[in-house]
This record gives C-alpha cells, sequence and structure tokens, in this order.
C-alpha cells in the first residue's frame, strides 16, 4: 500500500477514533516519521506535458532522444528521471516483432499432404 493512502488512513482512523496520530499509526503498524515525511521533490507537470508533446509530433523517439531533445530546450534533467517519467507515461515504444514469426503468420495454411515422401 501507498504512503499516502496509508496517510488518509491514519487520518481517518484518528478522525473516527479520535486517537492520537502516533496511536493511529501504530494501530495501522506505520511509521510515525512515514506519515510525517513531506516530499521536496519539484513539480513534473511541465515537464511531463513537454515529454508527451515531444512523443506526439515525434512518435518513433524512444526515451534516450527525448532526453537529447529536452537538454536542447534547457531542462537541467537526468537521463534516468527522463526514463522514469516516459515509462510513467507509459510511451514505451513496442518492440517489433520478430521476422520468423511475421512470415509465419503471413503463410498460408498448409495443404494435406497428397502422398509419401519418394514415392
Amino acid at each position: 500500500m501507498r504512503p499516502a493512502r496509508k496517510n488518509e488512513l491514519v487520518d481517518g482512523f484518528g478522525r473516527e477514533w479520535d486517537v492520537s496520530i502516533r496511536r493511529a499509526c501504530w494501530v495501522l503498524m506505520m511509521d510515525t516519521s512515514t506519515y510525517q515525511y513531506k516530499s521536496r521533490r519539484r513539480e513534473q507537470a511541465g515537464l511531463e506535458a513537454r515529454i508527451r508533446e515531444a512523443c506526439k509530433t515525434r512518435a518513433r523517439y524512444g526515451y534516450r532522444r527525448v532526453h537529447v531533445l529536452l537538454r536542447r530546450d534547457g531542462w537541467e534533467i537526468n537521463m534516468k528521471r527522463t526514463h522514469g517519467i516516459y515509462d510513467e507515461l507509459g510511451l514505451q515504444l513496442r518492440n517489433k516483432t520478430p521476422k520468423r514469426r511475421v512470415k509465419a503468420k503471413l503463410r498460408d495454411d498448409r495443404r494435406e499432404a497428397s502422398g509419401l515422401n519418394g514415392a
């Protein structure tokens, strides 16, 4: 269960049963430091929008090429962060199907044998 969901449970538990946050965390087996944690991560809505836009205009670009575009636009971003956002947005390129499978799909149904081999 995600920490945000646990925080909601702790808040609800505290309101409904009129208990302290510390007690609610103990009952739900959650550390109080997890409840009190505030993320310092910067907002990335603008970055996500830029990645989506780049992928719409250039459909065949993977995360590495998108990363280069972002760096050219002046975004100070790590390659791993680019990959994480790209993956989170569901923009992964599909792997190509191997040629042997494509050939097997395109091949007509085999005809029944008309006789023995070598006869």
